[in-house]
């Protein structure tokens, strides 16, 4: 993501933007949505462990971008799961979608559109993809155009208004016309070729859906933060109540950024998380001075000693450019539960630390033997967030990953405050 400072507005002081001419394709109810990893259904979250009946969209993850420009590959994500996966959403009657890129599935979008052939190509691709495997929509996760991600993407100047060139031609097209299209943003608009943020982003508001802002990763190792060197909200609902060098990113100065560029509240759904970050925080850095409970906000971390996160947790791998890269330190819902910092209930366990931070309206836990600190969300942050959704008009939410709850602990949470009920 950008390293950007955003500009944060009060939430209730947030006024929702709903403008007219919206495509008439478009389904305009509340999206309740997730990411499915097909590479965790042997891992503790097959599909009979999906609760349909809470969901109306689905993101099968990732079907990735390859060199060349008319094939997609599903490699790591269980292939032959997807035809099931489909059944299945259809069956409950789930919009069955798949998620194109990813953090390191994205290194082919920008050659894929840097021409009108290749556009062309790319766009026939897709159709094949979708009517292959019978799917009702596309989400694109490009990270980032114009801006590198992983390291190794191909980039151009032009990705910006070469992606919407893309949609336009796809919505062109007789199949990709019926398909919900929606793309997984950063917390900043596109950028363009000059480098930064765009202040137009209109076009894509007529060509997608909805965008779907990728409102976590913000503080820490490879965050928005770069070079962060202090413990922050991993998905901040608001970070206008805090000092102007932290405000780094939030849901609501992400939606307040996208709504000046263009996109109106009714076309984002705000991404959410079921996971968080760890960090190794000694006490002395982890305690207000002078104080042998009360958390610290914003401590200080050790960043050469990332703390392995849970047992979806990446121990270290090769990256898709070849790099070596170590621990992630990701502690999934029910990962935190099962390693002891919550209760079954979702609650702090016994002997673990806790701070709830009222302006990101996200959570912290401590665990001073270990002296792991993890940044995450848990039902409070979660329906402070739906409760969000719900007043600024929001299209929904989208949660990465449908796998990282517990029992629907958050999913439940975000439903009821947003307005959907059973």
């Amino acid at each position: 993501m950008l390293d950007l400072l955003l500009n944060a507005i009060p939430l209730l002081a947030f006024s929702a933007t709903v403008t007219a001419g919206l495509s008439p394709r478009a389904d305009h109810s509340l999206v309740a949505g997730a990411w499915y990893t097909g590479w965790h259904a042997t891992e503790g979250f097959p599909l009979s462990k999906v609760s349909w009946e809470k969901y109306n969209t689905l993101y099968y993850s990732f079907a990735i971008t390859t060199p060349s420009v008319h094939e997609l590959s599903l490699d790591g994500s269980d292939p032959k799961l997807l035809p099931q996966f489909v059944s299945e959403a259809k069956k409950h009657k789930v919009s069955a979608q798949v998620a194109i890129g990813g953090w390191d599935g994205g290194r082919w979008f920008s050659s894929n559109m840097d021409s009108t052939g290749n556009r062309t190509a790319f766009v026939q691709t897709v159709v094949n993809f979708a009517e292959q495997y019978d799917l009702d929509g596309i989400n694109f996760d490009w990270e980032y155009p114009n801006v590198q991600g992983i390291g190794c993407n191909t980039i151009s100047p032009d990705d910006t208004s070469n992606f919407l060139a893309f949609l336009q031609e796809l919505r062109r097209n007789p199949v990709g016309a019926k398909l919900v299209l929606s793309a997984a943003v950063a917390v900043t608009p596109f950028v363009g070729p000059d480098g930064n943020p765009s202040t137009d982003v209109s076009g894509f508001a007529d060509a997608l859906d909805y965008i779907a802002i990728m409102n976590y990763d913000i503080w820490g190792l490879g965050s928005t933060a770069v070079g962060s060197t202090a413990v922050g909200p991993n998905a901040p609902l608001n970070d206008a109540c805090v000092a102007a060098a932290d405000q780094i990113g939030s849901a609501v100065s992400a939606v307040k950024k996208w709504s000046a560029a263009g996109i109106p509240a009714d076309k984002i759904v705000l991404g959410v998380a079921s996971y968080g970050h760890s960090f190794s925080v000694p006490p002395m850095d982890a305690f207000v001075p002078g104080s042998k409970t009360q958390l610290m906000a914003y401590p200080a971390f050790n960043a050469s000693n990332q703390p392995l996160g849970d047992a979806w947790d990446d121990t270290g791998s090769v990256d898709s450019c070849g790099v070596y890269e170590g621990p992630g330190g990701d502690w999934d819902f029910w990962g935190l539960i099962d390693g002891g910092f919550l209760t079954p209930q979702g609650m702090p366990a016994e002997g673990i630390y806790y701070r709830y931070d009222t302006c990101s309206q996200t959570p912290y836990v401590y665990n001073k033997t270990s002296e792991v600190m993890v940044s995450f969300d848990n039902a409070q942050s979660f329906a402070a967030k739906g409760s969000y959704i719900k007043k600024a008009g929001l299209r929904g939410f989208a949660m990465w990953e449908a796998g990282g709850d517990r029992n629907d602990i958050l999913l439940n949470s975000i439903r009821s405050t947003a307005g959907l009920h059973k």
